[in-house]
């Protein structure tokens, strides 16, 4: 299984511009992302994918691969879906898995990068998602988290900004979970996400993953216990660095 890694960044955010670049303990985000990536096993090489000279510049300057693509993409899987075909033109071959790593996921570990791809020896597994469970009310409430809901066997029905299952008639005790921005796709369900329009429920959820959920497809999601922060704040930004602080991967760091 050859697989590739792909960290989509831009400097643009809506909600927390020139995040790829915030330091973390010191060290700029999206390094963080690179970092822990080509830690996992079953990796064969990691690019950075980036629309901003200076993102492009600084992963030269940590010696990460990186290619520029347009500045025109609203969605980091379309993002992810360009570099694929400019680095497969570039070094001539092919790659059978692509996982997309988001530039806000400092605290992804490479285990769970792992575990995520391992699902692929089932050959009718084509999209794979890591989703987390929320610990508390705030989280699930949050706009800034996609939640998803997901049947008995783990494949996503539907995911949200609003909280769901919906707790109007009470919280409960159910499951409540996050999606997170590590998401891997055999070659040709890539292909196929990029080659479709984009959906009503992607749209005004914004969130790129019901475009494959509203075309009759399918999304294993994996839950992990290792915490994973999708950074979108400054407040997001803190909780990271306490992670991150504890975490002893970070002494491994070139």
């Amino acid at each position: 299984m050859n697989v590739i890694g792909i960290i989509p960044a831009r400097m643009g955010s809506r909600r927390f511009p020139g995040k790829p670049l915030e330091p973390i303990l010191g060290i700029p985000m999206i390094k963080h992302c690179f970092e822990r990536t080509i830690r996992a096993k079953l990796i064969s090489e990691v690019y950075i994918a980036t629309c901003d000279e200076i993102i492009y510049e600084y992963a030269r300057k940590i010696n990460a691969k990186c290619v520029m693509t347009s500045p025109k993409h609203t969605r980091a899987t379309g993002r992810t879906a360009e570099a694929i075909k400019i680095i497969e033109n570039k070094e001539n071959k092919n790659f059978d898995i692509v996982i997309m790593v988001q530039g806000d996921e400092p605290t992804i570990s490479p285990e769970s990068i792992d575990e995520t791809l391992k699902h692929f020896q089932d050959k009718n597994i084509n999209v794979v998602n890591i989703m987390n469970e929320i610990p508390d009310y705030d989280g699930f409430v949050s706009k800034d988290n996609v939640k998803v809901v997901v049947d008995k066997n783990n494949f996503a029905m539907y995911m949200s900004r609003e909280p769901i299952p919906s707790p109007w008639i009470e919280l409960g005790e159910y499951p409540k979970y996050m999606q997170n921005g590590i998401i891997a796709f055999r070659r040709k369900a890539l292909e196929e996400f990029l080659d479709q329009e984009e959906t009503p429920c992607e749209i005004n959820e914004s969130v790129d993953m019901n475009r494959i959920l509203e075309n009759g497809n399918k999304i294993k999601m994996v839950p992990i216990n290792y915490p994973t922060i999708g950074v979108d704040s400054k407040e997001d930004l803190i909780l990271a660095e306490k992670i991150i602080s504890n975490d002893p991967l970070l002494k491994d760091y070139d």
